[in-house]
């Protein structure tokens, strides 16, 4: 029966571990998995007999495994399997190993993943055995066997759930549930409400709460805040009225981990179940919103909100709760209604779904890029006889070293094309064999020299293969229009370079992290180069891609001279790979698109170009209702003010009308002048607002006290990381606690001032000048 795994976990019963995995079947009932498992690590066989001695010295026991095949480190020294009984009994020996000089490999697997990993489970899996019915789930299976499962997609069950609270939180009032087939609110009312059961007290309505989820069987709980708010006030009341805090799919207590501060998340424990913020899965797929309160995320995706608004909303529910309970219920449902269709419009619980059948990992720990990696390469070095070394964190002060950006040229600009490398990152890894098992410790053999100097040997690596084998996955992705998987497998593939270069990841290697940016900055380079003595002037070039003034006659020449370009290079990259090395080049640059305008912005004060600032109208090709394709303007900004939420909706609003106004050559002197005169007349004060946010907590600033902390420290309860101030005539105040008359000047010198002398300069303009009266010419007079 093919399975997805929700939840595993471990028991320790008379001294021996079992495996627990709860899930979802392909039949929609839910299981458990229940299988005697010892853990295990690895040393070198001649340090066997040192390690017996050591263990028997010391009153510990252990079997030594026998191996089927040779199995060997890195180094290609043979290795011996060390078993022992329980999870706990690793450390302690790994520690008592190590402090004697003997080298443990794969010490530091969680137990748990080291069975996944042996059982070749990645989310997925098909149980093979025999089953009796549970008591929390439809079916038990006792020491089954697992098998690879191939083209299953789960269909998970979900229950977003929210509760309304009195002031002091020490009450829950109601509770609504929300999936597609339940919908109702749990409230304490004697009334008969509609979409609603009616409670005489607070502990009736808790229990039937855990009754109802228990009936529902959810895979995933979801709210908002759900495990900081909603299930740590529930524990309390649950542990008030001495009611078991067991949730999930077995009778163990369900457990909540509360950071805080607003920069760890807190995590809930409940058997079988996993429990997925809504606000933490927005930002794992790197979702972008001015802040992550319900209201906002629902008007921006949904295009609808909450029934109570405003900062306010306690004593509006508690007034509802008193004279109109229906609308309370109603307000309670919606909340859980918005947070259920936020997941289903985003495609959330199905991203994470996908990159747990990548990767291996449960789905509240799909956004781990360390621990993805860990997961992909242990299995491959495990059919190869391979063993890794252990994590090793040390602290280094090297950092390394980025991607090429080239000095942009500024300047306004017609039909500049851009091309960029598809993937680069990967396809550097892929071809030039950058992997944790074929690097070159002694940097003297290795037949692959990256430009800083790392040599890896040619015969293909590990790493390189999870990439080629991930790529093949997108494009059949691509192929079947299954954005989802496509999505995920490319958010894995690009983390990989990142994951090598951080110290907490068991392959870190700066020469080799540094390796793949080397090769990354000669190629773009080297690309650029090529690009010029063809006759085209490389106006910027940013990381993998490269922007061209292609000097065409219109849109349709600039299309013909990206394609020729993009051949060109892709020929030239080929034939320079197989001089080298005489291997297959994967690295493949594409034209991506063309801009009909083009502005590169001047730094400020000064004559050089800005790097990653740019804006241009960017013509695409969509299909109209008549079928036919069509040509379409798009504005489009990189690093400017108008995609940075540290600038206010002020600077955006003139900076996007600005723009417009240059690239169809229109005057824009009495547009700035008229601007600035309604911003004074309070024209724009719903556009003043800084967003700025926290990156520590707030008594931790002590060197620097910046605007939007100055603001905070205003607030009675600082309830979220992002800050929301005005600049007024007496400095920062947050917008909840607004006193004092707004510094206009302040806007316009630190605003508006900086856009548009970005722009100005090029028509030998300045701001001071226009808003001063001198020089009152057009600009186009010049």
């Amino acid at each position: 029966m093919k399975a997805f795994i929700v939840y595993p976990t471990y028991r320790i019963i008379d001294n021996k571990a079992y495996v627990y995995l709860f899930g979802r079947l392909e039949n929609g009932e839910s299981f458990l998995t229940i299988n005697l498992f010892k853990p295990y690590f690895w040393i070198k066989n001649n340090d066997l007999d040192k390690a017996q001695k050591l263990a028997e010295k010391h009153s510990m026991n252990f079997e030594v495994g026998k191996n089927k095949k040779k199995i060997v480190n890195f180094d290609d020294e043979e290795v011996v399997k060390i078993i022992l009984n329980t999870p706990n009994e690793v450390p302690q020996l790994k520690q008592l190993f190590e402090s004697e000089k003997i080298i443990c490999y794969e010490a530091d697997i969680r137990f748990v993943y080291r069975f996944l990993i042996d059982n070749n489970i990645k989310g997925t899996t098909n149980i093979n055995g025999t089953h009796k019915k549970g008591n929390f789930v439809n079916r038990i299976y006792e020491n089954p066997e697992f098998e690879e499962a191939k083209h299953y997609i789960p269909e998970l069950k979900m229950v977003s759930f929210d509760i309304e609270t009195n002031e002091k939180h020490n009450q829950v009032i109601s509770i609504s549930l929300y999936t597609k087939e339940y919908k109702k609110v749990l409230i304490v009312n004697k009334n008969k409400l509609e979409n609603a059961i009616s409670f005489e007290d607070e502990k009736s309505m808790l229990e039937a709460f855990r009754e109802q989820i228990r009936k529902l069987d959810p895979d995933i709980l979801t709210g908002w805040n759900v495990i900081d708010f909603d299930l740590a006030v529930l524990k309390e009341r649950f542990k008030h009225y001495k009611i078991p805090f067991e949730l999930g799919r077995a009778e163990w207590e369900s457990k909540l981990r509360i950071m805080n501060d607003f920069f760890r998340d807190s995590t809930a424990d409940i058997a079988g179940r996993q429990v997925l913020d809504g606000i933490a899965q927005l930002k794992n797929a790197f979702i972008s919103l001015d802040d992550y309160k319900l209201e906002t995320a629902a008007q921006a995706i949904l295009g609808k909100g909450k029934l109570i608004k405003g900062n306010d909303r306690c004593t509006e529910i508690m007034e509802l709760y008193k004279k109109d309970p229906q609308k309370l219920v109603d307000y309670n449902l919606m909340d859980s209604k918005l947070v259920y269709d936020i997941i289903e419009k985003k495609n959330l619980v199905n991203i994470a779904v996908s990159r747990s059948m990548l990767t291996g990992m449960q789905l509240d720990r799909v956004s781990g890029s360390i621990a993805a990696l860990d997961s992909l390469y242990l299995r491959e070095t495990k059919k190869l006889g391979i063993v890794c070394p252990n994590s090793s964190f040390a602290e280094n002060e090297e950092r390394i070293k980025g991607g090429f950006v080239r000095e942009s040229t500024p300047g306004i600009y017609d039909n500049i094309i851009v091309l960029d490398f598809k993937s680069l990152y990967p396809s550097i890894i892929r071809t030039f064999n950058i992997d944790p098992y074929r690097f070159d410790k002694t940097g003297k053999k290795g037949e692959i020299v990256a430009p800083n100097k790392a040599r890896f040997f040619k015969k293909t690596g590990i790493l390189p293969g999870i990439i080629q084998n991930l790529w093949k996955m997108r494009d059949e992705a691509k192929k079947n229009k299954d954005d989802t998987a496509s999505y995920a497998i490319k958010i894995h593939m690009n983390s990989f370079f990142g994951v090598l270069a951080n110290p907490m990841c068991r392959f870190f290697n700066l020469d080799m992290a540094n390796a793949i940016t080397s090769y990354g900055r000669y190629i773009v380079q080297e690309t650029a180069k090529k690009v010029e003595e063809e006759g085209y002037k490389v106006i910027y070039g940013d990381t993998d891609s490269i922007f061209v003034e292609s000097k065409a006659k219109d849109i349709k020449d600039a299309d013909r001279i990206g394609k020729d370009i993009q051949d060109y290079i892709n020929r030239y990259w080929k034939g320079v790979v197989k001089k080298w090395y005489n291997v297959p080049n994967f690295l493949e640059l594409e034209y991506e698109k063309v801009y009909k305008k083009f502005i590169l912005p001047k730094l400020r004060g000064v004559d050089v170009g800005a790097k990653k600032r740019y804006a241009g109208i960017l013509m695409k090709k969509e299909k109209g209702k008549d079928g036919k394709v069509k040509e379409t303007e798009k504005l489009d900004f990189v690093g400017l003010e108008f995609v940075r939420r540290d600038w206010t909706d002020l600077a955006k609003e003139f900076q996007l009308e600005l723009l417009n106004m240059v690239f169809h050559d229109k005057d824009v002197t009495s547009y700035v002048l008229k601007f600035i005169a309604d911003l004074k007349k309070g024209k724009y004060d719903k556009l003043l607002v800084y967003k700025k946010a926290l990156r520590k907590p707030i008594e931790e600033y002590t060197k620097t006290t910046p605007p939007h902390v100055k603001a905070a420290r205003l607030l009675d309860k600082i309830d979220s990381t992002l800050i929301m101030y005005v600049m007024t005539e007496n400095g920062p105040e947050p917008i909840q606690k607004l006193k004092s008359k707004i510094d206009y000047e302040h806007y316009i010198d630190k605003q508006l001032k900086p856009i548009a002398d970005s722009i100005l300069g090029f028509f030998e303009k300045k701001f001071d000048e226009l808003v001063s009266g001198k020089k009152q010419s057009s600009l186009f007079d010049y």
